[in-house]
């Protein structure tokens, strides 16, 4: 089937879903392939459980009426979003970038959703997969689309552009994240500057943090930049206090001065600028932007802050890098609390230099005084310090929970893998 009949499919079923496990009556099932997994043997049960169609790939699953044959499916839903994609002269706004785009894409989101009906990336699916069914929720009477882009290698950010077509683009920053997969820290720019490309090449409009002077570099060309940052930008702001919560100090914007965020940590001024500078580009009035801006609560251990009797918990532990890993030592080291406790997971995907990376953390950490540092898993395990070292995060929790701190300031944070947020979960009874 063609990629035009298929939408006229989806037009009649516009609920797309890729699991089973989370299909709903009338939903398109789309039987994508993957290293351990065929659902084009699925799509049997998906019809039995209430699917209007199954999209397959292989015909010895076809059953008549049913399900619809295509080339391959992966590809096919990439070209469904855009096909869909296309149907819309709205803003689609790109984010991507080593660190905070995440949080920056729910900031962005909260500040447009103000005054325009936005869509935006739900939860972490900003990969080949999660970005068209992000652009096939896209509805008929949007105004904005916010659009999330992870990437681990060069010119996967360039293949999202293909059927995302954004007309702006964001990048939050370059740092050290997934090494192995870019080839360095340049390849991190170059693989992240192709949403720079794509937006230059298609005569789009950049949102840039002019305090990186490797950003500004990167975004020459674009026609219409619009900047943000601590000097010498459109939209300027200050961290005014971070304890317990960022407060910021922002210029240029009418009915919009100071605001106080729920967001953990200096390294969050940049997110909350770049929301402020969007809102502003599309002309929402500052003391909106400040309610969206002072409403928003982290989620999904991403800079939480957790009271938890005397203790003030940071429970960082969505994803880590050695970019990140800094940031969010050097903010706890700068707190004022007599007692801080740290616990931190090895971070992956650094390639050859993983150790030296987890040795600079090793060396940043003995610059400053902590009541206690624990280092769970990975690279932490093969390098001698004096912290304690534990092989995972639930045996670090058991010797948390043995310790009774209070009064304490915690950082928990480490890459997806290490599972960090286990730390603080307690054992099932019967249960290992």
């Amino acid at each position: 089937m063609n990629i035009e009949d298929l939408y006229q499919v989806y037009l009649e079923h516009p609920s797309v879903q890729t699991d089973t496990r989370k299909l709903k009556e009338g939903d398109l099932f789309f039987a994508l392939k993957g290293p351990n997994f065929n659902a084009n043997s699925f799509a049997t049960q998906a019809l039995e459980q209430g699917a209007a169609g199954a999209v397959i790939d292989d015909p010895s699953f076809h059953i008549s009426g049913k399900t619809i044959l295509v080339d391959n499916v992966l590809e096919a839903l990439q070209q469904l979003a855009k096909h869909h994609r296309l149907q819309f002269t709205i803003p689609f706004i790109a984010i991507t970038g080593s660190n905070g785009k995440t949080t920056t894409k729910e900031l962005v989101s909260a500040v447009l959703s103000t005054k325009y009906r936005t869509y935006t990336t739900e939860g972490n699916l900003n990969n080949h997969i999660g970005i068209p069914l992000t652009i096939l929720r896209v509805k008929p009477d949007a105004e904005m689309a916010v659009i999330e882009m992870g990437a681990n290698h060069q010119r996967e950010i360039a293949g999202y552009c293909e059927y995302t077509l954004p007309t702006h683009g964001i990048i939050t920053n370059c740092g050290k994240a997934h090494l192995e997969g870019f080839g360095g820290v340049e390849g991190v720019r170059k693989g992240k500057g192709e949403l720079y490309d794509f937006i230059r090449q298609t005569q789009g409009a950049a949102f840039v943090m002019w305090d990186y002077e490797y950003l500004r570099e990167m975004s020459k060309g674009i026609p219409e930049i619009i900047t943000y940052g601590s000097h010498d930008a459109s939209i300027t702001g200050l961290v005014k206090q971070s304890e317990p919560y960022l407060e910021v100090s922002v210029a240029n914007v009418p009915g919009l001065t100071q605001m106080k965020s729920q967001l953990v940590g200096e390294y969050n001024l940049p997110n909350i600028l770049v929301a402020v500078t969007v809102g502003r580009h599309f002309n929402i009035e500052g003391t909106a932007i400040q309610a969206a801006i002072e409403s928003y609560a982290p989620s999904n251990s991403r800079s939480q802050l957790i009271v938890s009797g005397s203790n003030r918990i940071i429970l960082d532990a969505y994803n880590a890098n050695p970019s990140s890993m800094r940031l969010a030592i050097e903010n706890i080291a700068a707190l004022t609390a007599l007692s801080k406790l740290v616990l931190l997971g090895a971070m992956a995907e650094l390639g050859e230099d993983s150790l030296d990376e987890h040795q600079a953390i090793i060396n940043l950490l003995s610059q400053h005084s902590w009541t206690a540092v624990v280092l769970v898993g990975g690279d932490f395990m093969k390098i001698p310090h004096p912290y304690l070292s534990f092989e995972t995060a639930i045996l670090a929790g058991e010797w948390f929970r043995q310790q009774n701190f209070t009064d304490t300031t915690i950082l928990i944070k480490g890459s997806r893998s290490m599972q960090m947020e286990k730390v603080l979960e307690q054992p099932v009874p019967g249960h290992e």
